[in-house]
C-alpha cells in the first residue's frame, strides 16, 4: 500500500506501544555518520537493528508472541526494516540527522505498505496518545529557555542561529497560500535543531517541517519548494563566487540578472554549455527573468529539476530554475534572427508552465552535444553485419538520451535456410538479447536507464518465442528482462480472429513483401503465401486458429506486461508519409508512427506538450486564444530542434532533415476535468477529449503551415496526404474503405473550426512538418509542472511516488479544496485516504458526485478509456501511449478489452496495468473503523464503485481465455510499476 510521505504529521503522531521500543532507542551503527536527534535535543548514532526490534515488538502487541516467533513474520520484518533504512538513508552517503519523529513515520509507512493495517493503525493511535501525554506535561511544567542554537557555516565558522530569517524565510515562502501556517513551520523547525548545526542541514530542517504537513494541507507542497529554493540559492550562489549568497526568496529577484551572467560564462568555461550562449545578450535575458515564477513549483517538481535536469559541476547544482528555463529556450532559439527575442518568447512559455518540451530537450539544451530528440526508430536488417549495424546505431543513440524501437520483422526466423553457411538460423530472439543487454550496457547520458522496445509482425515465425520474452521462467538466455516489447498486428490477424479463422506463420525470407504490405494489398499476398505453402511451395510456415495465437498475446501481456499491442494498419493508412514509405513500428512508448528502413530512414521524433488545465479558464470553458498563442510558440521550438539537434547517426539527420516531424501533445487531461467538474467515464469526458483535441490539432496544423510560408514546406511533402487535401480527421476514410464493418470510429467534426481553408492553404503552400502531433507518457515533465500525465486518469487520490530523486507524498489538490469546502477534510479522512489506498468509494460521508468525479485509474472502466482515446485518435496524425488499467482481469475481459481497441480505430496501446491481488482484496474489506466520524460509522463500505463491463459488441474468443495463475498475493506484480523508482523509461 502506498500511503503517506516519509516526514508526515510529525508533531501529531507519536510513539510506538510499551511493548515496542522507544524512539530513543533507535540509534547506532549507520552508514555515513547518521545521527538521530532525540526528543530532549540530544544526538545519537543511527541503528537499523534497532528499527527491526521495534517492528518486531509491533506485531507483538498485536499478534501475540507465537505470532512474532514465527518465520512469515520475521520475514516481514527484514523487508520492512530494509525498506525504512532505505528509504531513510537513500539521500544521506555523507551523513546526516532525523529525528525521531521521521523515523517513526517511516515505520508507519512501512507498515502499511505492507498491507498490516492493524499494526500500523496500533501505532498510529499509541503516537497520538503518547503525543497527548507529551504536551499535557509540558504544559504542567515550568517555562524552559531554550539554549542558544549556533549554525556551523560552509567555511568552517560558527554564528548563531538567525530566527528571524528562517521566520522570514517560511512567511514568504507561505505568501498567498491558504492553509498554511507559518509558526507551525518554524517551530517544527526549530525542533530538529541541535547546537552546531550545519548550515546545510538547518535548511533541510526547515524544507522537511512544511514537506511533513503535506498530507494535512496540499499548499505546504509549494512551501516546501520555495523553502528548498533557499538551499538552491545558496549552493548556486557561492559556487559562483557572488557576494550576496543567502538572498531570501524576494531578495533573490535583484540578484537574478547578475547570477545569470555569472552562471553562463562559469557553464561555458567548465565546458558544460556552447560558447554560442555567451554571445546573446545576457543583460537583456537576466532582465526578462520572471524570479516570481520560482514559487510556482510544487516540491516533487523542483526536487526533480534539482536532482537530474540541472547543469552542475561535480555534484555542485548551480543552474536556478529560471535560468535553467532561459538555458533551454536559447538553444532553442540558437539558429533564430533575433535571437534574444525568441528566447524570451521560448522561455516565457517554458516557464509559465503551459507547455514543456520532452526530457531530452530540457537536459541537452544549450549544451555542447544538444541531442534534444525523444525517440528513434529504427528497422534491423535480415544480414549479420546490418543486425551489429542497428545495435550499433542503438548505442550510439541511447548514450545521448533518446528513447528506441526497433522494427525486427525482417530478420529470418528459426529454421530459415542460411544460403551462405547453408545452415539454418536460430531466429530473431538470440539478437534481440544482445539488444537487451546493449540497452542495460549504454544508458541514457548516465541520467537515466537506456530503454527500447522491439517489435515483430504477428505472422513472423517466431512470434511465439517473441510472445515469452518478458517471462521470469525458462531459459535465460531467450529472455529480455530489460527490453520492452510489443506485437505490430496487421488487420487481417484481428479479422481472422473475430471469424475464428486459421493463422499462419511465415519467415519473412520467403516472404519478403509481407512487411512492407498493408490493409487489402496484404491481405491478396498473404492469401496467396498461404496457398504456396498449401502446395509445398513454402517450406518454414506454421499453421493455427488464429484465437489459440490470440488468446496466448493476451495470456502473455497478462503475466509480464508485454508485449504491448500495437496495430500495424490504422498507423499506415493514415499516415501522411505513406507515399515514401511505410511505418514499420512504433517507439518505446507507442506514439510515434513514423517510416522507417533500414540504412536509409531511422525516424526520429522530437516531442513537447500542452499543458491542458492551464489552458481551461475560470468559467470551466477551453481557451481558444491561449491555446492557439500556445501551440504557435511550441510549433515553431519544435520545428527549430531539427536544424540545432545533435544527430549520432547520420541516417537519423537525413531522415529527420527530410521530413521534418514533430509531436506536439498534450498532459494533464484529468486535472482538465477536475476544473470542468467531469468525471473521466461520463460522456461529457469523452465528448471534452474529443474537442479539446479536435483544438489543439486544428490550431498545431495551423501552425506547422505558417512555418511553411515563412520556412518552406518540408521536402518530402508533395504526394503526401496533407498535398492531397487528406487531413487527419479525413484519413479514417481510408481506413474505414479497407477495414469494412470492423471500424466503429466516430469521424465527426465540431463545426467550430474552419478545416477547409485550413486544407486549401496547406496544398497552395505546404506544411513544415510531415507530423506533427502526438500524445507520449509526459510522467517527468508533467511532475515538474504538478498536472496529471498525459491523458492519464488519476492513479490514487493520496499516495507516495518514488522515483529517482526519492519519496514524495502526492495529495490530490482539487479533491482535497472541494472536501475543505465541504467542511470534511480533516486528520481523519486523511486517514481514511491512506487506509484505501487513495480511494474515495468507500468512505461514507463523501458525497456521491465527489465519488464519481475522484475515481482513481482501477475504478474506471477500461472501455471508456478506449473511447477517449477513440475521439483522440480522430485528430492525431500519429498516436498516443494510451494504458489500460483493469483491477480485477480476466480473460474475458481482455478479450473484449483489446478487441474494442481494435475497433474503435486506436493505433496503439501501451501498458496493460492491474492491480496486485492484495490490492483487489482491500476493496471489499468490511472493516469501516477508519471510516467512523460521529454517526457517519455505521454506513455501508461496499467495493470499488467502476462500472460493469458493457456487453461486448463483437464476438469474442470461440473458447475462454484463461490466464495462468500467479504467485499467490503478487496479483500482476509482473507488470509495470507506475512506481519503480528504477524505471525512467517514459520519463
Amino acid at each position: 500500500m502506498l500511503t503517506q510521505n516519509t516526514t508526515s504529521s510529525a508533531e501529531s503522531r507519536r510513539t510506538p506501544p510499551e511493548t515496542q521500543v522507544s524512539t530513543a532507542e533507535v540509534a547506532a551503527t549507520a552508514p555515513g555518520g547518521i545521527k538521530v536527534i532525540r526528543r530532549n535535543g540530544k544526538l545519537t548514532s543511527f541503528d537499523a537493528q534497532k528499527i527491526a526490534v521495534a517492528v518486531t515488538k509491533a506485531f507483538l502487541a498485536v499478534e501475540g508472541g507465537a505470532a512474532a516467533a514465527s518465520a512469515a513474520v520475521r520475514s516481514k520484518v527484514e523487508a520492512i526494516t530494509a525498506q525504512v533504512e532505505s528509504a531513510l538513508t537513500r539521500h544521506m552517503v555523507g551523513g546526516g540527522t532525523l529525528h525521531i519523529e521521521d523515523i517513526q513515520d517511516q515505520v508507519e509507512l512501512a507498515l502499511m505498505r505492507a498491507g498490516e493495517h492493524k499494526v500500523a493503525r496500533t501505532y498510529v493511535l499509541y503516537r497520538d496518545e503518547q503525543a497527548r501525554k507529551r504536551a499535557a506535561e509540558a504544559a504542567k511544567a515550568p517555562a524552559v529557555v531554550r539554549p542558544g542554537i549556533n549554525v556551523k557555516l560552509d567555511d568552517g565558522s560558527v554564528v548563531a542561529l538567525d530566527e528571524a530569517r528562517m521566520r522570514r524565510l517560511v512567511t514568504e515562502a507561505c505568501a498567498g497560500l491558504s492553509g498554511t501556517d507559518i509558526e507551525e513551520v518554524v517551530a517544527a523547525a526549530l525542533r530538529d535543531l541541535y547546537d552546531g548545526i550545519p548550515e546545510t542541514e538547518l535548511s533541510q530542517a526547515l524544507t522537511l517541517a512544511a514537506r511533513a504537513r503535506i498530507e494535512k494541507e496540499p499548499n505546504y507542497t509549494y512551501v516546501s519548494a520555495r523553502l528548498l529554493c533557499d538551499a538552491m540559492r545558496h549552493e548556486a550562489l557561492k559556487f559562483l563566487g557572488l557576494p550576496e549568497t543567502r538572498p531570501t526568496f524576494e531578495e533573490m529577484k535583484a540578484v537574478y540578472p547578475d547570477y545569470f551572467r555569472a552562471y553562463i560564462h562559469k557553464a561555458v568555461e567548465l565546458e558544460l554549455l556552447d560558447p554560442k550562449l555567451a554571445l546573446y545578450d545576457l543583460d537583456a535575458l537576466g532582465r526578462a527573468l520572471l524570479a516570481d515564477r520560482d514559487g510556482m513549483f510544487d516540491y516533487l517538481g523542483l526536487q526533480t529539476l534539482y536532482d537530474r535536469y540541472f547543469i552542475h559541476s561535480n555534484k555542485t547544482r548551480f543552474e536556478l530554475p529560471q535560468a535553467f528555463f532561459m538555458r533551454v529556450a536559447m538553444g532553442l532559439a540558437m539558429n533564430e534572427i533575433d535571437r534574444e527575442a525568441r528566447a524570451i518568447e521560448f522561455y516565457t512559455l517554458l516557464s509559465s508552465f503551459d507547455f514543456m518540451s520532452s526530457t531530452p530537450t530540457l537536459f541537452n539544451s544549450g549544451t555542447l552535444r544538444p541531442q534534444l530528440s525523444s525517440c528513434y526508430l529504427t528497422q534491423v536488417p535480415d544480414d549479420l553485419h546490418g543486425i551489429f549495424g542497428a545495435i550499433h546505431d542503438n548505442a550510439m543513440l541511447s548514450k545521448f538520451a533518446g528513447g528506441l524501437g526497433n522494427d525486427w520483422t525482417p530478420v529470418r526466423g528459426m529454421g530459415g535456410y542460411i544460403k551462405g553457411t547453408n545452415g539454418k538460423s536460430n531466429g530473431v530472439v538470440p539478437f534481440m538479447k544482445v539488444a537487451n543487454d546493449t540497452a542495460v550496457a549504454v544508458n541514457q547520458g548516465g541520467k537515466r536507464k537506456g530503454a527500447v522496445c522491439g517489435y515483430l509482425e504477428t505472422w513472423h515465425r517466431d512470434i511465439e518465442e517473441f510472445l515469452e520474452l518478458r517471462k521470469n521462467t525458462g531459459d535465460d538466455r531467450r529472455r529480455t528482462h530489460d527490453m520492452n516489447t510489443a506485437n505490430w498486428v496487421p488487420d487481417l490477424f484481428m479479422k481472422r480472429v473475430m471469424e475464428d479463422g486459421q493463422w499462419t506463420l511465415f519467415s519473412p525470407e520467403e516472404t519478403p513483401d509481407l512487411h512492407d504490405l498493408i490493409g487489402r494489398a496484404f491481405e491478396v499476398k498473404y492469401t496467396e503465401y498461404e496457398r504456396l505453402a498449401d502446395e509445398g511451395r513454402i517450406k518454414n510456415f506454421k499453421r493455427m486458429p488464429a484465437t489459440n495465437l490470440w488468446r496466448k498475446m493476451l495470456s502473455m501481456l497478462f503475466e509480464t506486461g508485454h508485449p504491448w499491442v500495437t496495430f500495424k494498419d490504422p498507423c499506415n493508412l493514415r499516415s501522411p508519409q505513406q507515399h515514401v514509405g511505410v511505418v514499420h513500428s512504433s517507439n518505446l512508448c507507442t506514439e510515434i508512427t513514423l517510416n522507417t528502413k533500414a540504412d536509409k530512414e531511422i525516424a526520429v521524433c522530437n516531442l513537447g506538450s500542452v499543458n491542458l488545465p492551464r489552458h481551461i479558464g475560470a468559467n470551466g470553458q477551453l481557451d481558444l486564444a491561449k491555446l492557439e498563442k500556445t501551440v504557435n510558440t511550441a510549433m515553431r521550438m519544435l520545428d527549430n530542434v531539427i536544424e540545432y539537434n545533435y544527430y549520432s547517426v547520420k541516417t537519423a539527420r537525413d531522415s529527420n532533415m527530410r521530413h521534418r516531424p514533430v509531436g506536439l501533445g498534450v498532459m494533464g487531461f484529468n486535472d482538465a476535468l477536475y476544473k470542468k467538474r467531469l468525471p473521466y467515464e461520463s460522456e461529457a469526458a469523452i465528448q471534452f477529449a474529443d474537442e479539446s483535441m479536435e483544438a489543439i490539432s486544428y490550431y498545431t496544423i495551423k501552425a506547422s503551415a505558417q512555418l511553411a510560408i515563412e520556412r518552406g514546406a518540408y521536402s518530402s511533402f508533395k504526394g503526401s496526404l496533407w498535398d492531397q487535401g487528406i487531413l487527419p480527421i479525413d484519413s479514417i476514410k481510408l481506413l474505414a474503405d479497407n477495414r469494412g464493418q470492423y471500424l466503429q470510429q466516430d469521424a465527426s467534426q465540431s463545426g467550430r473550426f474552419d478545416w477547409a481553408a485550413l486544407r486549401t492553404q496547406i496544398q497552395t503552400t505546404g506544411i513544415r512538418n510531415s507530423n506533427t502531433m502526438a500524445i507520449a507518457p509526459t510522467a517527468t515533465i508533467a511532475n515538474i509542472t504538478g498536472v496529471s500525465q498525459s491523458i492519464e486518469p488519476t492513479y490514487q487520490n493520496l499516495y507516495v511516488k518514488s522515483n529517482l530523486s526519492g519519496e514524495f507524498t502526492v495529495v490530490n489538490e482539487y479533491l482535497v479544496n472541494d472536501l475543505k469546502a465541504l467542511g470534511l477534510w480533516d486528520e481523519v479522512m486523511a486517514h481514511d485516504l491512506k487506509y484505501f489506498d487513495g480511494s474515495v468509494q468507500q468512505i461514507d460521508r463523501i458525497p456521491a458526485e465527489l465519488k464519481d468525479i475522484y475515481k482513481c485509474a482501477f475504478e474506471i472502466d477500461a472501455k471508456r478509456l478506449v473511447d477517449a482515446g477513440s475521439r483522440r485518435q480522430k485528430w492525431i496524425d500519429q498516436a498516443q501511449s494510451l494504458n489500460l488499467y483493469m483491477a480485477q482481469p480476466s480473460g474475458k475481459k481482455l478479450d473484449e478489452l483489446y478487441k474494442h481497441a481494435w475497433l474503435s480505430g486506436l493505433k496503439t496501446t501501451y501498458y496493460l496495468r492491474t492491480m496486485g491481488a492484495t490490492h483487489a482484496e482491500k476493496t471489499t474489506i468490511q472493516d469501516n473503523r477508519l471510516n467512523a466520524v460521529g454517526n457517519a460509522g455505521a454506513g455501508k463500505a461496499g467495493g470499488a464503485s467502476a462500472k460493469a463491463a458493457a456487453k461486448p459488441a463483437v464476438p469474442v474468443a470461440a473458447e475462454p481465455i484463461i490466464l495462468p495463475t500467479l504467485e499467490a498475493g503478487s496479483g500482476s506484480a509482473k507488470v509495470c510499476s507506475i512506481l519503480d523508482p528504477d524505471c525512467e523509461a517514459c520519463q
